[in-house]
């Protein structure tokens, strides 16, 4: 097994990716962390939107103290920033928080106000999209919360990944999970969550962008309703 602080090029990189892949489809979460945590040390990073906190609690079983990613838009409910907040204060894990270049007050200035409303592409760019990208500089790999029956955009989400865009081995460990399986664990352990989630939000984004969902719509369904969008572009 590579030493965590073994230096890898790009196609080292995708060539794991893509052997762990196909050896760890059906692996158990956990086990698929402790390949990422093995291989990449401290150059391996969790990302969260506190939606709820699964894999930050899988991973910190795993390795203790890791690095928990969390973008602060500038545009999240009250609940989110607590969660984010309760999540640093209770488990093994050292949040990050990253901010966009802008404040909403300068993109405001910059763009015209409301460009969520305008151009919901373009504001998770500069909201989302490069702060991650800066943020993620430092690491080899990074894992992920997607799971394959949350939409049809998402349903061949592999455990692990490479991702070309930022040229970083994405490990997804719970992407072979139900809904059932996630409020299971949730249930058992006492994992931190959204408390939206208890009050008909499916999915929690940024507050502008996201509604309640009704009885049979998907669970993405309270992403930029009314626009043509399903994905804010960190997932593709």
């Amino acid at each position: 097994m590579s030493a965590p602080h073994t230096v890898r090029d790009t196609d080292a990189l995708r060539a794991l990716a893509e052997e762990a892949g196909r050896a760890l489809e059906d692996a158990p979460a956990r086990e698929i962390l402790r390949w990422a945590a093995d291989t990449f040390g401290p150059r391996f990073c969790v990302t969260s939107s506190m939606a709820d906190a699964v894999v930050a609690h899988l991973a910190a079983r795993v390795r203790p103290g890791i690095d928990v990613i969390f973008l602060d838009t500038g545009y999240h409910f009250p609940e989110t920033l607590g969660t984010r907040d309760a999540v640093a204060a209770v488990m093994d894990v050292r949040v990050v928080t990253l901010t966009p270049r802008q404040s909403v007050a300068e993109q405001d200035a910059a763009y015209g106000p409301r460009l969520h409303e305008r151009d919901p592409d373009l504001c998770c760019a500069l909201r989302k999209v490069a702060p991650l990208a800066n943020g993620l500089a430092a690491y080899d790999a990074w894992a992920t919360g997607l799971r394959r029956d949350e939409s049809a955009t998402r349903a061949r989400t592999p455990v692990v990944g490479w991702d070309e865009r930022r040229r970083k081995v994405k490990v997804s460990p719970i992407a072979r999970w139900t809904a059932a399986d996630v409020d299971a664990y949730v249930a058992e352990h006492g994992v931190l969550t959204n408390p939206l989630l208890m009050d008909g939000y499916a999915s929690v984004g940024c507050a502008p962008c996201t509604r309640r969902v009704t009885a049979g719509e998907d669970v993405r369904a309270g992403r930029w309703a009314g626009h043509a969008k399903t994905e804010c572009g960190l997932h593709g």
